[in-house]
């Protein structure tokens, strides 16, 4: 789970792009909103840094009924950030900030076994 910085404008690339606005990213974690926004259950494991964008982007899994049990903080690592736009063209053009970042650093030791072990699937309407 990151922030993402999305153009104030459309259609441009991100040098041409006059300002950002920031909103929450990571196809993962959008699913997790999007499973509970439905009626279902989910919980979302992730490492954020300790910093206001991964408190913020816990209380957004939070708001929206994701299971928090999984989110972990670390003190020494900063959330991962990316600059996206679709460029006028159609491409898509990315700029990640993640070299070293909280997502990138979470340890086996720091999965909560006790959520993944509670996780149940219903495959009989699959």
């Amino acid at each position: 789970m990151l922030i993402d910085f999305v153009p104030t404008e459309s259609r441009v690339s991100l040098a041409g792009a006059p300002g950002f606005l920031k909103a929450p990213g990571g196809a993962p974690a959008i699913v997790a909103i999007t499973v509970s926004c439905l009626g279902g259950r989910s919980a979302f494991i992730v490492k954020l840094g300790d910093d206001e964008f991964g408190h913020m982007l816990a209380g957004i899994l939070r708001k929206n009924g994701v299971a928090d049990q999984g989110i972990n903080f670390d003190t020494g690592a900063r959330t991962a950030l990316a600059f996206v736009t679709l460029k006028a063209d159609g491409d898509r053009e990315f700029m990640f900030y993640r070299n070293h970042s909280a997502d990138m650093l979470l340890r086996p030791d720091e999965l909560n076994l006790d959520l993944i072990r509670s996780i149940s699937i219903n495959t009989s309407n699959v």
